[in-house]
Parts: structure tokens; sequence; C-alpha cells
């Protein structure tokens, strides 16, 4: 009887760790959205275009970015439907957004 259990104990915590690395996973891909949203304001609101170009290299596959620009401020939105680790895992929305004052030229 101790076995069974200790078999179905460790089965759920692989499972739970499984679970927990597919959420840093996730986690991981909310930060570098956030480092390329930051990224490609910051250089969009200086002027950079060579800067921006760089930071849009750097950010993850299939990530989409948005800039919006108005007198005042740069807006940034990346977008990016994460799947880690293996297609036949559920789709996961992330949106990450940066707004940046404009500097002046």
């Amino acid at each position: 009887m101790v076995t069974a259990e200790l078999a179905l104990a460790s089965i759920g915590a692989a499972l739970a760790c499984v679970l927990l690395a597919w959420a840093l996973a996730l986690v991981g891909l909310v930060l570098r959205c956030q480092q390329t949203a930051v990224e490609v304001a910051r250089q969009e609101a200086r002027g950079d275009r060579a800067a921006v170009v760089r930071a849009l290299a750097d950010r993850p596959r299939g990530a989409t970015v948005t800039v919006r620009r108005d007198r005042e401020r740069v807006r940034v939105l990346v977008e990016l439907a994460a799947r880690p680790w293996a297609a036949w895992l559920p789709t996961v929305p992330l949106s990450v957004g940066a707004a940046v004052q404009r500097e002046p030229a």
C-alpha cells in the first residue's frame, strides 16, 4: 500500500515540477517581451532607427511589435502567442507595453 501511495506522490511531484518549469518559461518570455518594448520605446523616443532595428531583431520569435507615436509619447506594444516547449501545449497570449516621453530634437 505504501508503494502505491509513493508512486502516485512521485508522479504528482513530477507533474508539479513540469508545470512550474512551463510557468517559468512563460515568465521568461514575458520578460523578453518587456525588454523589447522598453528598448524599442526608448530608441524611438531618441530617434535612433539603427538601435530600433537591433532591438526588434532581439524580440522573441513570433512576437509582433506595434509602435504608436503622438506629440508627447512613444507607445510600444509587444504581443506574443506563447507556446513554450511544444506546439500541442495550450497557447498563452502575452501582451506587454511601454510608453516613453519623446526627447527634444
